[in-house]
């Protein structure tokens, strides 16, 4: 499932191709997503500017003269800036047409999403589904402390793991089940631990890593399980720089510890027993 990285490497990789464009057109081949796309669309968004291209959490906002569109990538689903006369394949949903460019939504198992907040109805920020996000973990409201801070008050009373907690996004966004395992290892905490009963400390540390482990991710063109490539059809390649997540019974890359596989809400969660004691 495409998560942050995945979705700010698109963001990076259309940006510069769509920004100061005019769509000429829409079209819908299958708008049966996740919800279903607005079917007016195509006489809506035709001569309208694109002023900028933003993400907030997995979502990709795509400022227009009269509001914005909200791309979501579902579970599998790319975005790519091809030439218009490039045939169509199978599974793709929408294309976005400026003249001779053509940005296409191609979702196979069509958990994306295509929707439109007109200006008129209030910021994008009072969005429903941007509402209950958590902060950016690259915002001034994260950066320092203040992330410690963030993470140290949204996690008092918990009993959630501290896996579950950071997977929910209600206190930082972005941080998917890959970066997690991995932010946990760089942080020296176990995953199960009660989000809690984290110490001040150990915030400290988690918010530090998870903003390095983003980073690193970023960098490396995000993960690549199945499906995922960029605008430019590229896979990432963070997978290789991994040094808990999907290496079971592999030595820890720090005290060569064999890592351990647990279950955590029915997804792999991998950690040294060494580095992370519980």
């Amino acid at each position: 499932m495409p998560e942050l990285p995945e979705v700010e490497v698109t963001r990076l990789g259309i940006q510069p191709h769509l920004e100061g464009r005019k769509l000429s057109a829409v079209k819908i081949i299958d708008g049966r997503l996740r919800w279903p796309v607005p079917s007016n669309l195509g006489k809506l968004l035709p001569g309208q500017k694109v002023l900028g291209i933003e993400r907030r959490g997995k979502y990709l906002l795509m400022e227009l003269d009269a509001g914005y569109l909200l791309l979501h990538l579902g579970m599998t689903g790319t975005l790519r800036v091809l030439p218009s006369s490039d045939p169509l394949k199978p599974h793709d949903r929408v294309t976005f047409e400026f003249d001779k460019l053509s940005l296409r939504l191609h979702d196979p198992r069509k958990f994306g999403a295509v929707l439109w907040h007109p200006k008129s109805t209030g910021p994008i920020e009072k969005n429903a589904l941007l509402q209950k996000l958590g902060v950016e973990p690259f915002s001034p409201e994260f950066s320092g402390e203040l992330g410690a801070e963030v993470l140290y008050q949204k996690s008092r009373n918990r009993r959630i793991a501290v896996k579950q907690f950071l997977l929910a996004g209600q206190a930082v966004v972005g941080v998917g089940n890959i970066y997690c395992s991995e932010s946990l290892l760089e942080a020296g905490i176990h995953p199960a631990k009660a989000a809690g009963k984290l110490t001040r400390p150990q915030c400290s540390r988690l918010a530090s890593s998870v903003r390095s482990i983003l980073t690193k991710a970023i960098a490396a063109g995000g993960s690549s399980l199945k499906d995922f490539v960029n605008s430019e059809g590229d896979p990432g390649h963070f997978m290789m720089q991994t040094k808990v997540y999907d290496r079971k019974d592999q030595p820890c890359k720090i005290c060569k510890t064999a890592i351990k596989q647990i279950v955590q809400g029915q997804r792999s969660t991998y950690f040294c027993p060494q580095c992370q004691k519980r």
